[in-house]
């Protein structure tokens, strides 16, 4: 998909996203080497907004499982259609046991779910695996074969190679260690909260008609308030959405009533915002 770093990095900036030269090594290393990119971080650094602009700049199909405690084989992989086969079932009482298995264990009735979906395409596909550290250990298990040889087995119907391997990205925000033998699959590509400069940069792009001078403050600010002990650091979803508030309220400058009134845009918890407006010094900032 890339032929360069440097591709990489000119091509996500035109879909809007800004990358560090460390995410943008490591975004082509993935894609030459047609290895799984594992992106770890804190929660709103842009590690699935990286997996869409990839998909988006490589005009990308993006095949997007969402992990989650409890998630299974049926809802990664595949399931049949129970209803369609006892419907199938019904309608063949005059066919033998034989006939009716070849019949109800066939494409017709197999419903695919994101890993199988993305191994059978044969259009460019990106696979991202989001939040991977939310599911059960065991769905670990199920990643192993589709990551190691691009292959999904159904029983019932044999082993489903990839004819076109997909880029995978998978996401996690490091709630729990993931196994070595899932990470030894994969490329490894750790997403920090930006530097300021780069922040900023994100900020007028994000924002636009926001001036420069309230970019660089409120980049200040939320670096601040991300050097306190919060339950939980702005990220960088909520920097923009602070920048476009502050737009939106006329603001040209930061005073700090301003702060004080729209900390709620940033932090999600009371105790965060109380440590905040008691700690926060505009002066020093």
């Amino acid at each position: 998909m890339f032929t360069s770093v440097d591709d990489v990095s000119a091509r996500l900036a035109e879909s809007g996203y800004l990358a560090s030269p460390a995410v943008a090594t490591t975004v082509f290393l993935a894609d030459r080497l047609g290895k799984p990119l594992l992106v770890e971080g804190p929660a709103g650094v842009g590690k699935t907004e990286l997996a869409k602009a990839v998909a988006q700049v490589a005009g990308a199909r993006l095949v997007r499982l969402q992990c989650y405690e409890g998630v299974d084989e049926s809802r990664a992989l595949y399931e049949w259609n129970h209803a369609k086969q006892l419907l199938r079932i019904s309608a063949g009482r005059d066919e033998t046991w034989d006939e009716t298995r070849t019949d109800i264990f066939s494409e017709e009735f197999l419903l695919p779910r994101p890993l199988l979906t993305a191994i059978r395409g044969d259009e460019p596909t990106v696979l991202l695996i989001d939040e991977t550290d939310k599911a059960d250990v065991e769905v670990e298990g199920l990643l192993l074969e589709v990551l190691s040889d691009f292959q999904v087995t159904v029983p019932e119907l044999g082993t489903i190679t990839a004819t076109r391997r997909p880029f995978v990205v998978l996401t996690s925000n490091a709630s729990r260690e993931l196994s070595e033998a899932l990470r030894r699959r994969c490329l490894f590509l750790h997403i920090d909260f930006p530097e300021e400069e780069l922040e900023r940069r994100i900020v007028r792009l994000k924002v636009p008609g926001i001036e420069a001078a309230l970019a660089e403050s409120v980049v200040r600010v939320i670096g601040a308030l991300r050097a306190m002990d919060l339950r939980k650091a702005p990220s960088v979803a909520e920097t923009i959405d602070w920048a476009r508030t502050l737009l939106a309220l006329g603001a040209t400058t930061l005073d700090e009533n301003l702060v004080r009134i729209s900390l709620g845009v940033i932090l999600k918890h009371q105790d965060d915002i109380l440590k905040a407006g008691a700690k926060l010094d505009l002066d020093a900032v």
